[in-house]
């Protein structure tokens, strides 16, 4: 029986959404056999799954920072506790 071989996992975020990008590429260029098409798939899905979860740990954080309360992002919008005196 062959043994699969383990890919390492992300080093950050960053790097992972790199790596997504590069798969997408690679694969969209249709030049890839099946079997490299089948494992870089796994792999854009296993990616995808831990750029999603660092998503939602980092909302999560936010919220957690603003006492449960997580509001829209508005360019120019003062943060709380910020002076807007100019």
């Amino acid at each position: 029986m062959a043994k699969s071989r383990a890919t390492p996992p992300p080093k950050d975020y960053e790097s992972a959404l790199a790596e997504l990008e590069a798969i997408v590429g690679e694969m969209e260029s249709g030049q890839m056999p099946l079997q490299a098409s089948l494992s870089a798939y796994k792999r854009g899905a296993e990616l995808l799954q831990y750029c999603r979860q660092q998503l939602a740990d980092a909302e999560q954080q936010v919220k957690i920072l603003e006492n449960g309360t997580l509001a829209d992002f508005k360019v120019g919008q003062p943060l709380k506790g910020e002076d807007t005196d100019d």
